[in-house]
């Protein structure tokens, strides 16, 4: 694999890699698939700051009950586009009594009287049901779900938090600087037994780390493409998402219209490739011939190595894995890894093939050749397989798949994201399992490190998972099994759809009532922001990246994502325990500021004139972590911290756009200090902000903070960069909701 950092010209179906002028690579960026599609939807005028409406929305079970919610306070009457609510997360219903199913029975009420569609628990997961159904060559959809990607069928997905769905449903728009375009150069050709997680793992190896591609659109053409089914093609493209690029586009071809043709929507086909003279800002040159089955080792998509290297590294890569499980968890929790090594080869304990990643037809269907006439075995090893909806279950039955897999020990279960996000098939403690799912982040596969429970994840193919299946859970990759690679004609049956799945988009029934049960309860008030900001630390991390899994644990916390302050009791509650009690100290420190005591004196007399600042000054919580943010879109990342009073977070980067924005919209400042600049502060230690809400309405970028630490005081520059005129308002109202609330009582 091949990154060319300089600038690359799309000529006669290939590129060349030469050095723009800024104009010449503005112009030519026009020609690339990913701006035609971006201009389409442009409703602004300017060309260096896009205003995005989107075709259509989507969203799951752990995020549409809060949007709505959000929608409705802030004054929608009907859904303006088409929107899907799924039912794929929460659909175990097996934690919290009721509550997952009232909130279906929400979603379910929302739909018919704001005319949605609503697609019914284990019917298909969110992404599986949007290429089946929704996607179509030159759209746009935003959705609710990191993983919102279809740009193989000509589809640009954009995955954000919920209040980003709350603008589209008001009629607002999606608001980001214009985008630099990385083209994916493909060439070459697969070898039997690597399949498309091993060329995006492969891919995540590389740019991740380097942020290479970092808020940037992927565009994939090249010679290579044509070669690779649509299932294939769809493997990799979900799994953009784990490089921290904002979207990816893929050309289209005679493969595309035949899957639109497929799924009865011929008439959404057309041909997208780069016209001559496109230019891009980054070019990543793979040829495919090259990839070697992969594994993603614990705890990130990005720590990539092939399986060859892994097993003649085997022990001195476990223990590195055991150290960094140690140091993360503070030594609290500990994986014994190299304990499954036997002779030298790996034993794993689990395989799980599922969900938008791998729970594509024809993983599922070359894995069962890899297993014909092979055994999983009656030892601790297990299989399971998650298709990702009922149609293309009905085809791995009508061609005899899922009884083959199910002949060799396989278990099959319900359509269901449940596995990818710690809420099915949780493995043993310091078991190790081996997954085809999108993530492998610490104690996402649902182990509780604070009662001493941790297991390990890494991923790879589906293929690899049958061979290693077929060896009796022995780490064994694909390419070393002798198989035939399945053919069949493929079908599509939407019977199961037509049967189950309510579709009322444009027509809404405004008489009906949304149907609440008792977990369903609104937001809290939040106050705008004070004239002076004083915030304490509440927790401060310091390892390399903070996904939004610790900020709030995904699994079985995620049941009461309808209740904001029960969910909030789970922040950062598996990576930092102290946090919520101390957030909530804070919170009762500011109530009490506000009913009038003075407590907070002492403090602000180190800064100015106490008794006259307390009057003026805004108290909450915040963190400090490096690199927060990576992972999920969900907004419980942020509105969690929200909801117990926090304010503020530092760091020297945002990890993805996604959840900056998500702080943004819940009010918390998102201040980033220069990189190299010492943050050796504790929990504890107060920040403060003189003069913050001036400073944000006259649009300042820089400022100085004040940090007491000890009973010292010394000073910290902080930045805001890249707000709009409607961050800022946002911001300075407090919340997203007070936001339209303020525009609402203007009207």
């Amino acid at each position: 694999m091949v990154l060319h950092q300089e600038n690359a010209v799309w000529r006669k179906g290939a590129y060349v890699c030469e050095k723009l002028a800024p104009d010449a690579l503005r112009s030519g960026r026009k020609k690339t698939i990913a701006y035609r599609i971006l201009q389409a939807h442009h409703v602004g005028e300017s060309a260096d700051m896009l205003h995005l409406r989107f075709d259509s929305l989507i969203s799951h079970d752990i995020t549409y009950v809060g949007i709505i919610q959000t929608a409705v306070a802030s004054g929608m009457h009907a859904f303006p586009v088409p929107y899907v609510l799924t039912n794929c997360h929460n659909s175990l219903c097996a934690v919290g009594g009721t509550i997952n199913e009232d909130d279906h029975i929400f979603g379910l009420s929302a739909a018919q009287k704001f005319g949605g569609i609503y697609v019914p628990a284990n019917q298909a997961v969110i992404h599986q049901y949007a290429r089946e159904t929704m996607a179509g060559c030159g759209r746009m959809i935003l959705g609710s779900d990191s993983h919102t990607r279809y740009g193989a069928l000509g589809t640009m997905g954009v995955g954000e938090g919920g209040p980003e769905l709350v603008k589209q449903l008001l009629r607002h728009t999606y608001d980001l600087a214009a985008p630099e375009v990385v083209l994916v150069y493909l060439k070459g050709k697969p070898r039997r037994g690597v399949g498309p997680h091993d060329v995006a793992i492969a891919l995540c190896g590389e740019v991740y780390q380097n942020g290479f591609v970092k808020n940037r659109i992927l565009e994939f053409a090249g010679p290579g493409v044509a070669d690779l089914p649509m299932d294939y093609r769809i493997g990799i493209d979900v799994m953009t998402t784990e490089t921290a690029c904002l979207s990816s586009i893929w050309q289209t071809d005679e493969k595309v219209r035949d899957y639109l043709t497929l799924h009865g929507r011929p008439e959404t086909y057309c041909s997208l490739s780069p016209e001559d003279g496109a230019c891009y800002d980054r070019v990543i040159e793979l040829d495919l011939s090259e990839i070697e089955p992969m594994i993603a080792l614990p705890f990130h998509p990005s720590e990539a190595v092939s399986i060859r290297v892994f097993r003649e590294n085997a022990a001195d890569l476990l223990r590195e894995t055991e150290k960094r499980a140690a140091a993360q968890f503070g030594g609290k929790v500990s994986l014994h890894l190299t304990d499954k090594l036997e002779n030298g080869k790996l034993r794993v304990d689990q395989g799980i093939i599922a969900g938008c990643a791998g729970g594509m037809y024809d993983n599922i269907a070359e894995a069962a050749a890899i297993l014909k006439g092979g055994s999983v075995g009656s030892g601790y090893f297990s299989l399971s397989v998650y298709p990702p909806s009922m149609p293309v279950q009905m085809e791995l039955l009508q061609n005899g798949v899922q009884q083959q897999l199910m002949a060799a020990g396989a278990v099959f279960k319900p359509c269901f994201c449940g596995p990818c996000f710690g809420a099915g098939d949780v493995p043993g403690n310091s078991a190790f399992s081996i997954r085809h799912t999108t993530r492998n982040f610490p104690n996402r596969e649902g182990s509780r490190p604070a009662d001493g429970q941790l297991s390990a994840v890494a991923l790879m193919d589906a293929r690899s998972i049958a061979a290693t299946a077929r060896n009796g859970g022995v780490l064994t990759a694909a390419t070393e099994v002798d198989y035939d690679v399945p053919t069949a004609t493929r079908t599509f049956d939407d019977s199961a759809y037509r049967a189950r799945v309510y579709t009322g988009f444009g027509n809404p029934k405004p008489e009906q009532s949304l149907r609440y049960g008792p977990n369903i309860t609104p937001w809290p008030e939040i106050a705008p922001l004070g004239e002076n900001l004083l915030v304490e630390l509440a927790a401060v991390i310091h390892d390399p990246v903070t996904t939004t899994d610790e900020l709030i644990p995904s699994g079985e916390t995620s049941s009461y994502r309808s209740n904001p302050r029960k969910l909030a009791e789970f922040a950062l509650s598996r990576r930092v325990p102290d946090y919520v009690p101390r957030a909530k100290a804070i919170a009762a420190r500011e109530q009490r500021r506000r009913d009038g005591d003075s407590e907070l004196e002492a403090v602000l007399d180190l800064v100015g004139d106490g008794a006259a600042l307390v009057q003026t000054t805004q108290f909450g919580s915040a963190i400090f972590a490096r690199k927060p943010g990576d992972g999920s879109a969900r907004e419980q990342a942020a509105s969690c911290q929200r909801v117990l009073g926090g304010c503020a977070n530092f760091c020297y980067e945002f990890a993805t756009k996604r959840y900056r924005s998500n702080c943004i919209n819940w009010g918390i400042l998102p201040f980033t200090i220069d990189n190299g600049t010492p943050f050796d502060y504790a929990a504890g230690d107060y920040i403060y902000l003189p003069n913050i809400r001036a400073a944000l309405k006259d649009g300042q970028t820089s400022l100085t903070a004040k940090v007491i630490h000890g009973g010292s005081v010394s000073e910290l520059t902080v930045h805001l960069d890249g707000l709009t005129d409607e961050d800022r308002q946002i911001l300075l109202d407090g919340c997203l909701m007070n936001y339209y609330a303020a525009q609402e009582a203007q009207r």
